[in-house]
């Protein structure tokens, strides 16, 4: 018997993967430092934390396909303090933002279909295509032009008729980037112009720094018909752990084709979206706190790359991870050594080697996506393991 050309494809994730070398190493007494994942350690708020401890129910039972309608409710009323005017009927819950952009995928896509993405982007949109049978076409940025969204010319140089798509993640996970309502802008024109969709995540909306605003797909009120938006609470409120996101668009139809995809599924977790709820009108304090803590995380470890020969990196605006280009080949490579052969006072230390966020072959090789999601104490220290760890591997 034989597997599945689709289960034979589809990408094995260039962050999990490396998993069993960190495990190895954590058997030698080695400790690792994570900053491979965006796992923040930020505390998740005690709101969030208390329907899970107080949840008395005597049975859990199924909820709506849609999500439960007072959370749906209390979704469009927070988009309506950001100035996007929702009803709960643009709104569909899901199981993390990853069944969403599943959903809008399978939506908006056939067998065979493309979207275009700006290339690194965050590595499962390439699982999630390959799952519903669509290409990806890519369209590089650089990290010297601090991966600026590409021209209008690059865009309308890879649109064919098998384009229904451009995806745009805005703050951009892995570069961090932030796009403005210009660039912003360019994207809706040509997406009206050539009659596609555009799929927007926008799970870090939140994590934008140095005064500067995001700015979203869903202000684009004459675009509504070509506008899909991915969120999720993961991030906002780290909480990883509750699987709970949604999809958002005012075509009707894209959402009436969506509630068949949910009620295939039958229905989000319940006791996660309860969580979420709980926490929807959360002070303003908690995310000043979130984002002073993140924009001091960022410095420290983009002011630590910038004293590393031959390292490149821009600082990033927004999300919280960074993209370094390194003095070496592989990154790849890099990172299993540092797993498997190196260490200082039996400390090393682990990030996402790029490669992975590229779908062209061979680019993002010599980078590396560092997650500042570790204390600034920590974080010192992985850095000062890296410079140390570039050193030794050059020399070997």
């Amino acid at each position: 018997m034989q597997i599945s050309k689709r289960a034979q494809d589809i990408q094995e994730s260039p962050i999990r993967k490396l998993k069993p070398y960190e495990d190895e190493a954590a058997k030698r007494g080695i400790k690792v430092y994570h900053l491979n994942i965006g796992q923040p350690d930020i505390k998740t708020p005690e709101k969030f934390l208390d329907v899970y401890r107080n949840y008395d129910e005597k049975v859990l039972a199924y909820g709506p396909s849609g999500g439960l309608d007072n959370y749906r409710e209390n979704l469009s009323n927070y988009y309506k303090k950001l100035g996007i005017d929702l009803c709960k009927e643009n709104i569909i819950i899901t199981t993390a933002g990853s069944e969403a952009i599943i959903f809008a995928l399978m939506v908006v896509c056939d067998h065979g279909d493309e979207i275009i993405i700006p290339e690194p982007f965050y590595t499962n949109y390439n699982g999630f295509s390959q799952m519903a049978g669509v290409s990806v076409i890519p369209i590089e940025t650089k990290i010297e032009n601090a991966y600026a969204l590409p021209t209008d010319e690059q865009f309308k140089n890879v649109i064919t008729q098998k384009t229904k798509a451009i995806v745009i993640c805005n703050p951009n996970n892995p570069t961090g980037a932030v796009y403005s309502k210009e660039e912003l802008d360019r994207v809706v024109n040509i997406a009206q112009e050539n009659n596609l969709y555009i799929i927007a995540d926008e799970v870090y909306r939140e994590f934008v720094y140095d005064g500067l605003k995001h700015y979203s797909f869903l202000n684009f009120t004459d675009a509504s018909e070509n506008i899909i938006v991915v969120d999720s609470v993961s991030k906002r409120y780290s909480a990883c752990g509750a699987r709970v996101g949604c999809i958002i668009s005012k075509n009707k139809e894209i959402m009436a084709s969506v509630m068949k995809f949910a009620q295939a599924r039958l229905c989000p977790p319940t006791v996660d979206q309860l969580a979420a709820n709980a926490v929807i009108d959360l002070e303003q304090d908690y995310f000043d706190e979130v984002i002073h803590e993140y924009t001091k995380r960022r410095d420290i470890v983009y002011e630590e790359l910038s004293k590393i020969d031959g390292v490149i990196c821009k600082k990033p605006e927004g999300a919280f991870y960074i993209m370094a280009k390194l003095p070496i080949e592989d990154s790849e490579d890099f990172v299993v050594w540092l797993l498997k052969e190196f260490s200082v006072d039996n400390e090393t230390v682990m990030f996402a080697p790029a490669g992975g966020f590229y779908a062209t072959p061979d680019l993002g090789k010599n980078e590396i996506r560092i997650a500042y999601v570790l204390n600034e104490a920590d974080l010192r220290r992985a850095m000062e393991i890296l410079r140390k760890g570039l050193e030794a591997y050059k020399n070997r």
